[in-house]
């Protein structure tokens, strides 16, 4: 069997005595397009940061590309990071000085290794090649969110970690961005983690985690306390 691209075993954050994860475990294979999703509180942030090397746990385990990044220092945290995985965020964080294509290439420059013809392939792929010169505050979000998943595929990493890549795009652009992730992570074959709390993005995945409480739950995690959480997509 392959070893995962990412293994978490007993993963445990607090914030002021409250367990934020409680032991939580979770592989994610070679291939994987795996959603991670539940409703608000569920740590679902946490969880991000976490697999994402943007925060070390109380305790627990981790292992990214076979290396456990629990006897890593924090620069050797930070190379793993830059080098394995790639991000998609809900705000996008693009940086508004430089164009699209400044904005992909920043993995790249990091790295101090540019390879323009892989970008060049990316920006085909995202159809986003007439925006390469253009600035941030002149996209919209759909075209924001290609630039972003260019951005993350630009040292092309063995993971592709998502925090609500569609939490501000509408139903119709929220569509396109799934397809493309999908596409880019078979053409890059990398594996695909997106944390979300749209439900009806479930029915696109191959493997569904349902997180409530910090925890891994059997089916869906939107009963609360108050009731059905039900997010609403921004316009």
């Amino acid at each position: 069997m392959t070893e995962p691209v990412l293994r978490g075993t007993d993963l445990t954050v607090e914030r002021g005595g409250r367990p934020i994860l409680d032991g939580l475990s979770l592989a994610v294979p070679a291939d994987a397009r795996m959603l991670v999703q539940g409703p608000s509180g569920a740590g679902k942030t946490t969880l991000f940061n976490v697999l994402g090397l943007l925060e070390a746990p109380a305790s627990g385990s981790l292992f990214v590309a076979g290396k456990d990044a629990s006897r890593l220092s924090e620069r050797e945290r930070a190379r793993l990071r830059r080098d394995t995985i790639g991000f998609v965020f809900q705000n996008f964080q693009l940086i508004e000085d430089l164009t699209a294509r400044e904005n992909a290439a920043m993995p790249q420059e990091h790295a101090g290794e540019r390879d323009d013809e892989w970008l060049d392939t990316l920006f085909e792929a995202l159809d986003i090649v007439d925006l390469a010169g253009q600035y941030p505050a002149t996209l919209s979000g759909g075209e924001k969110q290609r630039v972003a998943i260019a951005r993350a595929l630009a040292n092309r990493p063995e993971l592709i970690l998502a925090d609500e890549p569609t939490g501000q795009l509408d139903p119709e652009t929220t569509d396109r961005v799934i397809d493309l992730l999908f596409s880019m992570r078979e053409a890059a074959e990398t594996a695909l983690v997106v944390i979300s709390h749209d439900h009806q993005l479930a029915s696109r995945f191959d493997e569904v985690v349902s997180l409530a409480d910090g925890k891994i739950v059997e089916g869906p995690a939107y009963a609360t306390a108050e009731g059905v959480d039900s997010p609403q997509k921004l316009p």
